[in-house]
């Protein structure tokens, strides 16, 4: 079996190649996806399909690099607690599958911006419309699995302050941030018409686990020393 450290590494490049990906593929959204003019969007997408295509790959491999590192963090921490552990990995998952399922919207969009079936069978401002609509829901759709991106930080908060590998700060700053995960998407929507861009509900979360994965990469895991006192058997036991 794999070290603690070696694992907290591997989970802390994998989570920091997540953030890469994730930064990437936004940027291509927000440089290209105008919410308030169709034409302008469908045009963008024309002329930057390539480019568009890469972006939509990031966020595939975005979803791939947090399922691989909530698995290597389960490696981690599933001695601290198992059920804790488990439900980790479980909200990972069901926020990957929505994430993934959701892409299809993306991918939609591409396709209608390029072919020009749409454009003979709904004309070019319906066509435009269209591509409009289904961005808009594939940013919503984002928010759907932003409930299980928030819960999965629960338990991996829990599992961080308990395990004694990292600050414990961190882990009360990645309980705090999913629940500014779950507060921001309810007030996102039973407040119509709120959508301020990146709201300060979510910073703690972004803090905290940025803040976590460089310090699982460069610190990895604080293993306490053998305890002279205590058998090397018991000690053995207690870190299996």
């Amino acid at each position: 079996m794999s070290s603690p450290r070696t694992l907290a590494r591997v989970a802390g490049v994998l989570y920091l190649m997540m953030f890469v990906c994730a930064t990437f593929a936004g940027s291509v959204r927000s440089r290209i996806i105008d919410s308030s003019d169709p034409a302008a969007t469908a045009n963008n997408i024309r002329t930057s399909a390539t480019l568009f295509r890469v972006g939509f790959v990031a966020d595939l491999m975005q979803a791939t690099f947090l399922l691989l590192a909530a698995m290597a963090l389960y490696l981690l921490l599933r001695h601290v607690n198992q059920l804790a552990a488990q439900a980790m990995v479980t909200f990972v998952a069901v926020a990957v599958a929505i994430y993934c399922l959701n892409l299809l919207n993306q991918y939609t969009v591409l396709r209608i911006a390029t072919d020009q079936g749409s454009t003979r069978a709904f004309g070019r401002a319906g066509s435009d419309q269209l591509v409009l609509q289904f961005a808009d829901m594939q940013h919503n759709g984002y928010y759907i699995a932003a409930m299980f991106f928030g819960l999965w930080l629960l338990p991996l908060g829990y599992l961080v302050i308990t395990s004694g590998y990292v600050p414990k700060l961190l882990g009360v700053l990645l309980i705090i941030g999913g629940v500014g995960y779950l507060v921001d998407l309810l007030v996102r929507f039973l407040a119509p018409g709120f959508d301020a861009g990146i709201s300060p509900l979510v910073v703690p979360g972004a803090v905290a686990e940025l803040s976590l994965a460089a310090w699982l990469l460069v610190k990895a895991a604080r293993v306490p020393a053998p305890d002279p006192h205590v058998p090397a058997l018991a000690q053995a036991g207690r870190g299996s």
